[in-house]
Order: structure tokens, then C-alpha cells, then sequence
């Protein structure tokens, strides 16, 4: 065979060295054969590749061997493309514990059927290190359609995990209920404190009517119409009903919490539990009423603001006559009640 055909069996589009790009010196980060058009569309993918540096971008044949590498995979792996492009198989990315439960396979299945399979997944770094990844894996396929491999994009999610772990535990902290309200009025989320002053498990409470589990739920509901409304709501009185049928007052502060782009997307509700403050509170009016001497609270203009049950009697008026009338009005001589 003469040295042109040698050279012509060869396939220089599957070799892994690097290729050079004026006198820059840059490794091959895909195998070329899985690309067929000309080198200017080469160029322009091995330049995406390059600059997707936050998303790792992994291309593999139906048997896992790996035949793209980009800029991101190299830097979420911390392979470099020449270990991995047409040497290495994409299984070495998976946990163990997923590989021997066969998961890897049941991915690929998902995707060829479906034509693309997205979720969150363990994976394994070239350290050892395992990390939680969002994958979007996607068949590719040759002109006919004939799958002959997968494309995976994923992301290292660990940080957002981390956030929304450590925010939840400041939500579980709390001593008061919270719950986040969808614009339908459905509950979206509780915390343990909801669970225990309603009794029912998380599972119950998640999909049904905020307004079911309070003494007024019409009430209750225009609560939250409010907070869509106006934004927020701030000490709004409501009765919470126990599944056994205990009551608990609260006051609940709420407001609308939106996306990234201010479009509404619920109501973040706390409820502050007053019910021994209400209980003291009808204390203290029991004993205002137990006395038979007339009984006022008058402010600093001179308005009733309060009267007890002896008031009523002697001047013969009902409460709500007396309540913002002038206290001298009701004596023989105003202007020394005045003084």
C-alpha cells in the first residue's frame, strides 16, 4: 500500500492530540468525526465549546465512549479532554451506588424514548469528590435518525442545594406558622409549626384552600386577597381551628414574594400566635366589668375610648354612643369634668 493511502486510512478527526490554532496551542476538546460539514463549522463549535464554561457540555456513543469534552466539563470534572475523548467511558462519572442499581442505563432508556430526560443526579469529580448535578441528557441522532449517542449538558446545582437547605432550616426554626400561598388561595408550603397547630402532616396541608383550616374561612380568604392586592397585610386577626378542634388566635403578617423579573408568584404568610395575650387581654376586661363603679378610658382630646358595664347603666347609653363622645358631655357641669 502506498504511503497516500496510509495516509487516507488514517483518521486524523479521531486522534486526541492537540491542534493548533496559530501559534496557540489548544487542546482537541471534541472527536471531529462526530461532526460532518466543513471546517468553518468545526471552528464555530470548537469555539461554543470553549466559551461554555459554566454548563458542562459531554457528548458519548451509544456505548458511553466519550467524543466531546468542553471547557466546562473539564473545569466541573477536572479531566482534561485529552484523558477522556474516544479513551474514556462516561460510567466513571457516575456514583457507584447509581451505576450498580443500573440507573445510567435507565437514564439513556428515558431519553431515546422521550427524547430528552432532565433531573438532578450524583456525580463524581476526577478527585473523588461526589457532587449533585441538573442533567439534560438528549439522543443524538445520525441523517437518517438512527440514535448513534447522547448529548449531556449539566450544571453543578451543590450551592443552590447548600442555600435552600440552610434557608429551610431557618424557616423550620421558627416558632410561628409560615405558609406560602399560591394566587389561587392553594397552599404551596408549611413549616413544622403549621403542622402542629393544624395537626394535619405537611402532606396534607400542600394543594388545599389556605382559608380551610380557620374559624372564618371568608375571612381568611380576603386576607390574602388583600395581600395580592395592596402587597402586604400587617397584623390581620384570624382563628386557626386544630384537626381535634383547638383554637388558636393569631395575628398574621403577610406579603407577596415574586421571581427574579418581579412577577408575583405567592404570599409568604407568618402567623404570630396571641392567644395568651388574648386570654390575658379578656382577663383584664373581666375584671374591668366584675366592678360596679363606672369604668373609662378617655384620650388625650377628651374622646371616650372605653367604658365598662356600670358606665352603660348610669348614663343609660350603650357602649358604642359613648365611644368617641366627649367625656364631659355626660356630667352637670362640662367644663369642671373638662378640667
Amino acid at each position: 500500500m502506498s504511503r497516500g493511502n496510509k495516509s487516507a486510512e488514517r483518521n486524523p478527526v479521531r486522534e486526541i492530540s492537540p491542534i493548533m490554532t496559530g501559534a496557540e496551542k489548544k487542546p482537541k476538546l471534541f472527536d471531529s468525526s462526530i461532526v460532518s460539514g466543513p471546517q468553518e463549522a468545526v471552528h464555530f463549535i470548537t469555539n461554543i465549546l470553549e466559551s461554555s464554561t459554566e454548563y458542562s457540555i459531554i457528548g458519548k456513543d451509544l456505548d458511553g465512549t466519550i467524543r466531546l469534552w468542553n471547557e466546562g466539563a473539564r473545569r466541573l470534572y477536572g479531566y482534561e479532554p485529552e484523558e477522556v475523548i474516544g479513551r474514556a467511558n462516561s460510567s466513571m462519572l457516575h456514583v457507584s451506588e447509581d451505576f450498580k442499581a443500573g440507573k445510567p442505563q435507565q437514564i439513556m432508556n428515558a431519553a431515546l424514548l422521550d427524547g430528552k430526560w432532565e433531573g438532578t443526579i450524583n456525580r463524581r469529580r476526577k478527585n473523588g469528590e461526589v457532587f449533585t448535578a441538573r442533567l439534560v441528557i438528549t439522543p443524538r441522532r445520525d441523517a437518517s435518525g438512527k440514535p448513534v449517542g447522547f448529548l449531556l449538558i449539566s450544571k453543578d446545582i451543590s450551592a443552590e442545594i447548600q442555600m435552600s437547605q440552610y434557608a429551610r432550616s431557618l424557616i423550620e426554626a421558627s416558632v410561628d406558622p409560615l405558609v406560602t400561598i399560591s394566587a389561587d388561595g392553594k397552599i404551596t408550603d408549611v413549616n413544622e409549626a403549621t403542622i402542629k397547630v393544624t395537626g394535619l402532616p405537611r402532606e396534607k396541608l400542600i394543594g388545599t384552600d389556605f382559608s380551610n383550616y380557620f374559624t372564618e374561612p371568608e375571612k381568611a380568604r380576603e386576607g390574602y386577597r388583600q395581600v395580592f392586592a395592596q402587597g402586604s397585610v400587617t397584623d390581620y386577626p384570624l382563628t386557626i381551628r386544630h384537626l381535634d378542634g383547638r383554637l388558636t388566635d393569631v395575628l398574621y403578617n403577610a406579603s407577596v414574594y415574586r421571581d427574579v423579573r418581579g412577577n408575583v408568584l405567592g404570599v409568604f404568610a407568618a402567623a404570630r400566635d396571641v392567644t395568651a395575650q388574648k386570654q390575658a387581654s379578656q382577663y383584664a376586661r373581666s375584671l374591668i366589668e366584675a366592678s360596679v363603679d363606672p369604668l373609662v378610658t378617655i384620650s388625650a382630646d377628651g374622646k371616650i375610648t372605653d367604658v365598662n358595664e356600670a358606665t352603660i347603666k348610669v348614663t343609660g347609653l350603650p357602649r358604642e354612643k359613648l365611644i368617641g363622645t366627649d367625656f364631659s358631655n355626660y356630667f352637670t357641669e362640662p367644663e369642671k369634668a373638662r378640667e
